[in-house]
């Protein structure tokens, strides 16, 4: 039992401490089209962009490749945004220094799948109540936070988000949603491990604060 107890401690310090790699990374870049995609995904130049963070980025990408990676999600790709440094690695990132969130960006077919719909359940999958925490991970690395593209993703997340705080968030938890809204900057891709990590590594540490909440439909 006492082992057991132990358990999550041990996998949040086994995050910190697993090998990383050093070698320089090319991102999905800032709105001004900078950088270059690693994914080897053929991404057609309709594809649209969400780029959200809602704590550890394994459970993140992981809970919306289950629920979208067969209904118009083209690419997801964990990585770090809303910093200051450039090409910030893992380690550098969990100190909370560089300024940069854990985060999912996804590319998407929007005929097929709605912005609207990954916020949603973005609110659905983590606590936006908690700022700067998801369960035991605590730190601005771990802040909620959706990075829009375009004035018109704007609208629609500052939407999301007050529906979101009157039907499913209010007076749960703090009852205030603190996800921050921000243009979306330059975009780094992790590590190549840290990809598809929870499929690659069943078993491999979970937020509990990651989960898909019972809400009714927003209205």
């Amino acid at each position: 039992m006492a082992a057991a107890a132990f358990a999550p401690t041990n996998n949040f310090l086994a995050r910190l401490f697993r090998p990383f790699t050093t070698s320089t990374r090319m991102g999905l870049g800032s709105d001004s089209g900078s950088g270059a995609a690693t994914s080897q995904t053929t991404i057609p130049d309709t594809a649209q962009k969400c780029t959200v963070a809602a704590g550890c980025f394994w459970g993140v990408e992981h809970l919306f490749h289950k629920q979208f990676g067969d209904k118009g999600l083209y690419d997801a790709r964990v990585g770090y945004i809303g910093g200051d440094v450039a090409n910030p690695g893992y380690r550098a990132v969990c100190t909370g220094r560089t300024g940069h969130a854990e985060a999912l960006q996804m590319s998407f077919d929007p005929s097929r799948l709605s912005y609207a719909t990954l916020l949603e359940f973005f609110y659905r999958m983590h606590d936006p109540t908690t700022k700067d925490r998801q369960g035991a991970d605590t730190g601005t690395q771990y802040r909620s936070a959706i990075f829009y593209h375009s004035a018109e993703q704007e609208r629609e997340a500052r939407a999301v988000t007050e529906k979101a705080q009157a039907q499913w968030w209010k007076g749960k938890g703090s009852t205030t949603i603190t996800t921050e809204i921000l243009q979306a900057g330059t975009w780094w891709d992790a590590e190549a491990y840290h990809q598809l990590y929870l499929d690659k590594n069943p078993g491999g540490y979970e937020c509990p604060a990651h989960f898909v909440r019972g809400f009714p439909a927003l209205e």
